[in-house]
């Protein structure tokens, strides 16, 4: 199944590919209606997060992780299988956010690239009950990825959409 997510990182920060395939992986098991579905994770710098952020997301500055649905939702892949979309991590601000923290940065990537998948399927938080709803899948998928949930309360302090 981690062979539909493509990881791009063209700015080479040290990431463990396979295990952020793993965490977006654990997500879409959880949803057998998308466990054929491909998406992109793509780590790059906050520059490039922040101007993507006010060229699509209104908002000025960097942020930790966008997630961009694919327009079509029956949009394929080479492999035909469909495209859910991309998932844009901002390396260096998240490294620098999680300095002090007492997570490390491998778990609140993973955090991220999870958060980032459950938005590609629709989750939302924007309400006490669609929070409830995505943190309760976003804390089955950090478990079977193998993180605890307090990550959510550690780096919460945090906020990211």
């Amino acid at each position: 199944m981690s062979d539909g997510v493509i990881l791009q990182n063209p700015g080479r920060y040290p990431v463990d590919s396979a295990r952020l395939a793993r965490a977006s992986s654990a997500v879409l098991a959880a949803h057998p209606e998308h466990q054929d579905s491909s998406l992109c994770i793509v780590i790059a710098d906050a520059r490039t997060v922040a101007a993507l952020n006010a060229a699509y997301g209104g908002a000025d500055g960097p942020t930790d992780v966008l997630a961009f649905p694919a327009a079509d939702a029956t949009a394929a892949n080479a492999e035909n299988e469909p495209y859910l979309g991309d998932i844009i991590v901002a390396h260096d601000y998240v490294s620098a956010q999680v300095e002090g923290l007492g997570a490390a940065l491998s778990d609140v990537l993973c955090l991220l690239v999870i958060h980032g998948t459950l938005h590609l399927l629709g989750y939302q938080h924007s309400s006490p009950t669609t929070k409830r709803k995505m943190w309760s899948a976003q804390e089955s998928a950090l478990h079977v990825t193998g993180i605890s949930a307090s990550i959510v309360d550690v780096y919460g302090t945090i906020a990211y959409d």
